[in-house]
């Protein structure tokens, strides 16, 4: 398939939760909720993340639920399709079904649970990225994962392989986004992967947030990220400042279980279904998080 002209992944794009219903991929409300996002004005869609159960759908699920988005999405924004693992072969067979399905994009996690070296993740993006000529969005998240994905790593890899241009940072802090634009500058776009920290980040250099709030209220995020995008910080942080009590509620337990039921309580999903080992909301937890909405989305 001939290389796809892409635009630029800036702004929001939202971490797409996988609708289910009695346990089974719910396929008409994921459609549903693409095209809410896509009328709100959203940047890009990314199904099949940690947002989207990845490590709890069947290869056959995945597949088809990047086919449905792309399918649904009709080229209107670009889709950046969930394809990590955290082993190197099964990756590849993920990477490569989505490139044939006609994703624009790839995001690739550091493999989780095998605690790689700095070397070993090099040479496991370097297969993946040989593997397709798509843009690859890096998916740095220790917290999951174990291990960070070096500075040294992303420079390697961004001057052997052209298409490995972004990387989601979602470490927590500050300080690796200068660490980052230190090395590369603007040859490497950095995407935020924590929603409360999308104005920080972006104040000292990224360009935008993958977002699971954006699955809620893309219409908000989106604009908090333009604002910060045109310069203008200081609507930027009073957006922030009146949507950061709802970012924290949404991870009150752990992604996606809180914005899933935050989804079903707003009628854009017909259920809060999560798959075991993660279970849906209950109690003070669940009564928290709508307390949150109703304050951040009157």
């Amino acid at each position: 398939m001939a290389p796809k002209k892409l635009r630029p992944l800036t702004g929001t794009l939202t971490a797409l939760v996988t609708p289910f219903r009695k346990q089974q991929v719910a396929h008409d409300d994921l459609r549903a909720l693409i095209e809410f996002q896509v009328k709100a004005g959203i940047d890009g869609l990314v199904p099949v993340g940690s947002t989207g159960e990845s490590t709890t759908l069947s290869h056959e699920e995945h597949q088809e639920v990047v086919r449905c988005t792309i399918e649904a999405v009709r080229g209107r924004v670009p889709v950046v399709a969930g394809a990590g693992s955290n082993s190197t072969r099964e990756a590849l067979g993920l990477v490569r079904a989505a490139h044939e399905a006609g994703a624009d994009a790839l995001l690739v996690v550091a493999p989780y649970y095998n605690r790689p070296t700095q070397e070993g993740l090099f040479r496991h993006f370097a297969q993946v990225a040989e593997a397709t000529d798509r843009p690859i969005v890096l998916y740095s998240i220790p917290s999951r994962c174990g291990v960070e994905i070096g500075v040294g790593v992303v420079e390697r890899l961004r001057a052997r392989y052209p298409h490995v241009r972004y990387i989601k940072e979602a470490g927590g802090t500050v300080d690796r986004v200068d660490q980052l634009k230190t090395a590369l500058g603007a040859d490497l776009t950095v995407l935020c992967g924590d929603d409360a920290l999308t104005v920080p980040f972006m104040a000292v250099g990224a360009e935008g947030v993958i977002s699971v709030a954006s699955n809620l209220c893309p219409r908000e995020v989106v604009r908090l990220t333009h604002l910060a995008l045109a310069g203008d910080f200081r609507g930027a942080a009073r957006l922030h400042r009146r949507l950061y009590p709802l970012f924290k509620a949404l991870f009150i337990e752990t992604n996606p279980a809180p914005v899933k039921a935050a989804l079903a309580a707003a009628g854009r999903i017909r259920s809060p279904e999560v798959r075991l080992p993660l279970c849906e909301l209950a109690g003070a937890n669940l009564a928290a998080l709508r307390r949150a909405v109703a304050a951040a989305l009157p």
